[in-house]
């Protein structure tokens, strides 16, 4: 039977990487992000490879009523939701003295609000199924402060403590709950950062760390993954 895998924020990153990765070993990928023309060029390539079905859906995952499109868009695609990849976001570097005003709101309003609806909405389906993972991509800014994190890490703590509660409220319902926090991952965010590609994590090693996480049997959920350049955070 053909797997279904839902992910947020998918043209780019990690969210891209975790897409190709699923899709290469046969999963119906439902993914949505905010540029249709990054969206039907990505479903056009990975379904011309063979490799997968990838079907996609134009959303800003930052506004509620987009969120709430989305899913009902994933609940008319597919009876089944196997792995749901909150991976949605955004970051705006500063310091919560001087950051611009709204920064918080954006980011709260991205980066745990979207994960925390479209689960919500979706959550009946799996429970009913009575399995699947749940993957919330953190970051090591939910596990520790630091310079120019800002709002930034608020939310991002805040992220680890929704995926920390779901992960207990939801392991008797046969669903895991794993969190993901990398550390600095080559993604268009370090865009003009003048560092070597090495000090950076690879987008495909996220993606290969989740794969092997779904991979596991059912008896077993690693409920972190924390990701670190080799030669520690930037």
């Amino acid at each position: 039977m053909i797997k279904t895998i839902v992910v947020t924020g998918g043209t780019k990153g990690i969210g891209r990487a975790i897409i190709e990765r699923f899709a290469g070993e046969g999963f119906h990928v439902l993914a949505c992000a905010r540029n249709t023309t990054d969206l039907t060029e990505m479903e056009s390539l990975i379904n011309a490879s063979g490799e997968g079905q990838v079907k996609t859906f134009q959303a800003d995952m930052s506004q509620r009523d987009q969120v709430a499109a989305f899913a009902t868009w994933v609940l008319e695609s597919t009876t089944v939701i196997d792995v749901l990849i909150n991976n949605a976001g955004v970051f705006l570097p500063g310091s919560i003295e001087d950051e611009a005003e709204g920064n918080l709101e954006l980011m709260i309003d991205t980066n745990l609000y979207s994960a925390y609806h479209l689960t919500r909405t979706l959550l009946p389906s799996m429970v009913a199924h009575g399995s699947g993972d749940i993957f919330n991509i953190c970051s090591v800014a939910s596990l520790k402060a630091y310079t120019n994190g800002g709002s930034y890490s608020i939310s991002k703590f805040a992220l680890y403590g929704f995926s920390q509660n779901l992960r207990y409220e939801l392991k008797e319902k046969g669903l895991r709950v794993i969190s993901v926090m990398p550390g600095a991952t080559l993604t268009a965010s370090w865009d003009g950062v003048d560092l070597p590609e090495e000090r950076f994590i690879k987008a495909t090693d996220v993606a290969d760390s989740i794969w092997s996480t779904h991979q596991l049997s059912k008896n077993t959920v690693v409920e972190d993954i924390v990701i670190r350049p080799q030669l520690g955070d930037l």
